[in-house]
């Protein structure tokens, strides 16, 4: 009876749902603000029963009512300074359990028919990477029954379930995640991400007035903009709609604007270079200074943090020009997982003969991103030329295939976004038409 979730082969994983074959099938994500309180749940489950209405089979992914993950976390560390993860994820998970179960009492109470679904009940399985468990496969016949009787499911995301049956969560964010792999191994027509904001920006409205909401981008920018710090998706579940090609529409709860479609875009020679910025803040940067430059060094240095499940950035390797048989490697990382690991990062050094081992904090990560980068290198030029001439300092600089990121003190990263976005004329129409995209029926909402 186990359905995998990933076939090789996306087209496979279209659906034939018993009951309804002909009836289109929508997976609705909503994040904690939409479901923030019960007047919010309300109008969650009126959206859900309007899709229905119009001739969809709906399918809900719900998050934890608005912090109340933070404020569940926040009991486990007034128990114990370092809880177990385990533990952890056994108390996390129940924040969706919550809202899932109050999402399908109101679908009732407007004249539907709900039913909850935890993560063990649809059996999202997972590995046992707690507090950032990845999706190995789930058992999706339950949801299919449910569908065929016109139920709507509500599924609580963020949550799964390991091969020996202990509580797993997929990391914040992580409700996407559920929502896009269920939308994947149902074989949906679309996935909609309802959320706070209109869609996907150019930057970050709140930091950059000028920000533009974009109508449709492809995968492959959208991956790198949620990695480098834009909070609208989690980039896992981006990977996800990008290998499975799911239609993914990050829109409004609140507004009901049309959003932005992230899809299978490509796009031609004549694309803009730079798509859009993101920034992402309480970054270290980490140096290996003077390690012994033996074969392989830095091989070993990413494969020990690999080790630690240890996510760098802006890798270099540098010959020291007066000593060549020494070599300094340095990474950035979030500055929350150099204090869950500062020792080990310590003990690093020492396994590589480092003469010393120097943490910078305060620092952030301010990425460009565009399909346009991977033929441009003007773009790098034009960004280091810019932050320069504003006296904004440059601690490193990455360019990559689709993105330059330059790594600068905190308290400069909003003047630098402004900058570069106002240099890469993001804040005027480029011309950019919505997707020709086959919508589902969504009649209402």
């Amino acid at each position: 009876m186990k359905a995998l979730v990933y076939n090789s082969s996306p087209q496979s994983n279209r659906r034939t749902s018993p009951g309804s074959p002909h009836r289109p099938l929508v997976v609705m994500k909503f994040g904690g603000t939409s479901v923030a309180n019960v007047e919010r749940i309300s109008e969650v489950a009126r959206m859900a029963l309007e899709s229905q209405q119009a001739g969809n089979d709906v399918v809900l992914v719900v998050s934890a009512m608005s912090g109340e993950t933070n404020r569940l976390l926040k009991l486990a560390h007034e128990v114990v300074a370092v809880p177990d993860t385990r533990e952890l994820d056994a108390i996390a998970a129940t924040g969706e359990q919550v809202s899932a179960a109050l999402t399908a009492l109101a679908i009732s109470r407007h004249g539907g028919k709900g039913r909850s679904f935890l993560g063990h009940q649809v059996r999202i399985v997972t590995d046992d990477a707690f507090t950032k468990a990845r999706i190995h496969s789930i058992e999706h016949e339950v949801l299919h029954e449910a569908l065929a009787a016109r139920i709507i499911p509500v599924v609580a995301g963020f949550q799964g379930v390991d091969s020996q049956n202990h509580i797993t969560t997929l990391g914040r964010g992580g409700s996407d995640t559920t929502a896009v792999a269920l939308a994947a191994a149902l074989g949906a027509d679309e996935c909609e991400i309802y959320t706070d904001v209109d869609g996907v920006y150019t930057a970050d409205p709140n930091i950059c007035p000028s920000a533009r909401q974009i109508p449709s981008l492809g995968f492959e920018e959208m991956l790198e903009l949620a990695a480098l710090g834009a909070k609208v998706l989690q980039s896992r579940s981006v990977e996800i709609a990008m290998k499975y090609k799911v239609p993914v529409h990050v829109r409004s709860t609140f507004s009901g604007k049309p959003g932005t479609w992230v899809i299978d875009k490509s796009r031609g020679l004549e694309s803009h270079r730079v798509t859009g910025l993101a920034v992402d803040r309480r970054q270290t940067r980490v140096q290996l200074v003077a390690a012994e430059n033996r074969s392989g060094l830095l091989g070993e240095v990413l494969g020990l943090l690999a080790e630690l499940n240890m996510s760098v950035d802006m890798v270099t390797h540098s010959v020291l020009p007066h000593e060549p048989s020494r070599a300094s490697v340095a990474f950035s990382m979030p500055t929350s997982e150099v204090h869950r690991a500062q020792t080990r990062l310590e003990q690093l050094g020492e396994e590589v003969k480092a003469q010393q081992v120097v943490l910078e904090n305060n620092l952030a990560k301010v990425s460009l991103v565009g399909l346009g980068i991977r033929s441009d290198p003007q773009v790098s030029a034009t960004a280091c030329r810019v932050l320069n001439q504003e006296g904004i300092a440059l601690v490193s600089v990455a360019a990559g295939e689709l993105r330059v990121s330059c790594l600068v003190q905190d308290g400069q990263a909003d003047k630098a976004l402004n900058l570069l976005h106002d240099a890469f004329e993001l804040g005027a129409e480029n011309g950019d038409q919505p997707v020709e995209q086959r919508r589902v029926s969504n009649a209402g909402l």
